[in-house]
């Protein structure tokens, strides 16, 4: 059995460095991101992410020493060092860094059924979204405007493994507009005139369904480009619907 020297203070630099990844500018700088938990990593890993480093404890060594993947790139921490890598409440099983995937709009240029987001601000929303959007057959997730940032540790714990198995793009209303010209784009908006039911939008043609913001929804400029307009018809007796559960119905209702 391989001995591990095993990292006991939260001094530690590489500790030091690591934790720093918790913050959104760290992120964006290293091109680096968080993992927390076995399936997380388990999958990241079954889907080719790289991953640089995984910090257990020796009570969860034997589990990720069976990930061939992650053979020479486990570093043993005593649980208060795990705990302050984490960034959830009870501690995980082990906390990964990994690389960023850099996904560009030409990578996606054939893709038929996609999501645009625009200014979600819930991490939870988000991930959420992008859990629901894989498991619906939706070929790519875009992000305009101030969306969250994707490897927010929430949103990738949100995600459920999914942000491994299909393209999130950052990018701009503009151009998507320019890179698929063919495509429907489909506006979600509220007490909007000229509404197309969802059930009645043809989802065999290409398309870019977009939703907005939590409060306030879609920017003008989305709506403005949009081709269709459409809302989900609910009681009289609520005033909305979750964003994440109105996307994930109307990725539903696209299958059909």
């Amino acid at each position: 059995m391989k001995e591990y020297e095993i990292i006991t203070s939260t001094s530690n630099s590489k500790i030091k460095e690591t934790s720093k990844l918790q913050q959104k500018k760290y992120r964006t700088q290293s091109g680096l991101f968080l993992l927390e938990g076995y399936k997380p990593i388990a999958e990241a890993a079954a889907a080719n992410i790289k991953i640089q480093n995984v910090y257990t404890t020796e009570k969860f060594l034997a589990k990720f020493e069976q990930i061939s993947a992650l053979k020479n790139k486990i570093t043993v921490v005593s649980p208060v060092v795990l705990e302050k890598l984490s960034t959830t409440d009870s501690m995980p099983e082990a906390v990964a860094v990994a690389q960023q995937n850099n996904f560009k709009l030409r990578d996606i240029q054939n893709a038929k059924r996609i999501v645009l987001l625009e200014n979600i601000k819930d991490a939870g929303n988000l991930g959420t979204l992008i859990r629901s959007a894989c498991a619906f057959s939706i070929d790519a997730v875009l992000l305009c405007g101030d969306t969250v940032d994707i490897y927010n540790p929430k949103v990738v714990r949100s995600t459920v493994g999914a942000l491994f198995k299909l393209p999130v793009i950052k990018t701009s209303l503009q151009d998507v507009k320019e890179m698929f010209p063919a495509s429907v784009f489909i506006a979600t908006v509220v007490n909007h005139k000229n509404i197309t039911e969802p059930e009645d939008i043809d989802y065999k043609k290409p398309f870019v369904l977009m939703l907005g913001a939590e409060a306030d929804g879609l920017s003008n400029k989305a709506i403005e480009l949009s081709d269709i307009k459409t809302t989900i018809t609910i009681s009289t007796k609520t005033e909305s619907l979750n964003l994440s559960t109105a996307g994930s119905i109307l990725f539903y209702i696209s299958t059909r």
